[in-house]
């Protein structure tokens, strides 16, 4: 933790700031191990604090070496503005894609002589480069997603709706060792699955549909994110076609990623694909996104991000196709970046279209 926090001083120092303050979840966690509800971190100079409300302070001390714990109430700045003064903090930090309007109203009012300046991204750009425990908590959660899929396939058949499915996946993954899931387990099938995002409906799976299934678990805080796209009793011609131009379009999306790419090339290869077979206008999301504590991190896999990918990024490749009322399909797995390539975390079978 003390690199990480070495780390934020050292950019927040070239800011010309005195220091800064952390109030999203994701982002205490990962620079103190906290993991209450409720808290915020206080990174100086020199010095580090955690401030947190009675329910919570005992909890602190046992997970945050290497800071001092100091008590307060909800609402209450009295004690972040003692330690400003303490610390001789004058411009301080803090993470403007995370506090509301109505919070940094308040801070600016109450930290006397403290000019409080917003910073996106800070964080979450250290966030981007995974150490070794980060990426073995990820390699579980996806290891459990893949078993939850593996268990799930002779489930999905005509009459059962996909919120049992949904459910059955979501028990699975609990079951196995996760903490929870990582967002909403979409299923979407027939032509629901033409929505990217369709949440479980109570919608009864009928022969021939398309099924897609989009789901992650939550191991120590880390996330998952897998997609696979199966067919329930018999597939036509152009499932078939349209199956074989998404994996084609994710096997080269996956065979660009390595150090020293952009991301958006990632995103224009995996693209291209869908395009020269005259599908590109059906593929209106990006070809993937990062994941740690968070579901989607940075980077992003789009042509509007030129991040270069470094070794220890941790990224998806889940290019699809999705067509008005007829359906979708996606493919998606987890990748670790590496020097000369990228090591492929999922395992789920999507070598072809899976007959159910």
């Amino acid at each position: 933790m003390q690199d990480r926090v070495n780390k934020l001083r050292s950019l927040f120092v070239d800011q010309g700031l005195d220091g800064y303050y952390i109030t999203s979840p994701e982002n205490r966690y990962y620079l103190s191990g906290f993991t209450g509800s409720s808290g915020a971190l206080l990174v100086g100079r020199e010095k580090a604090y955690l401030i947190t409300d009675f329910r919570y302070t005992s909890q602190a001390e046992q997970q945050c070496k290497g800071y001092d714990i100091v008590e307060t109430k909800a609402n209450d700045y009295t004690a972040l503005n003692n330690l400003c003064h303490d610390e001789q903090i004058r411009r301080l930090g803090c993470e403007g894609d995370n506090l509301t309007y109505t919070a940094f109203m308040a801070l600016q009012k109450e930290l006397a002589g403290v000019v409080l300046q917003p910073e996106a991204g800070f964080i979450e750009v250290l966030r981007m480069h995974k150490d070794a425990h980060e990426l073995s908590c990820i390699e579980e959660a996806v290891r459990i997603a893949d078993l939850a899929f593996a268990g799930i396939i002779s489930r999905i058949k005509p009459g059962v709706t996909e919120a049992q499915i949904a459910l059955e996946l979501e028990y699975t993954i609990r079951r196995l060792g996760a903490e929870g899931i990582g967002f909403d387990t979409i299923v979407a099938s027939g032509i629901r699955s033409s929505m990217p995002h369709g949440v479980a409906s109570d919608k009864a799976i009928e022969p021939g549909d398309l099924v897609t299934m989009d789901f992650g678990a939550v191991y120590r805080g880390y996330h998952s994110d897998m997609t696979r796209t199966v067919v329930v009793n018999q597939v036509s011609p152009r499932q078939q076609e349209l199956y074989a131009i998404v994996l084609e379009a994710q096997q080269s999306g996956i065979e660009a990623v390595k150090a020293g790419v952009r991301a958006s090339d990632v995103d224009r290869v995996a693209r291209d694909v869908i395009s020269k077979k005259g599908y590109g206008a059906y593929f209106g999301h990006g070809t993937g996104h990062g994941l740690g504590l968070s579901i989607h991190e940075k980077p992003s896999l789009s042509a509007r991000d030129d991040t270069i990918l470094t070794a220890g990024m941790v990224v998806t490749i889940e290019p699809g196709i999705y067509l008005p009322e007829w359906g979708g399909i996606r493919i998606e797995d987890t990748v670790i970046v590496e020097d000369e390539g990228c090591r492929i975390l999922t395992t789920s079978p999507k070598e072809k279209l899976l007959i159910l």
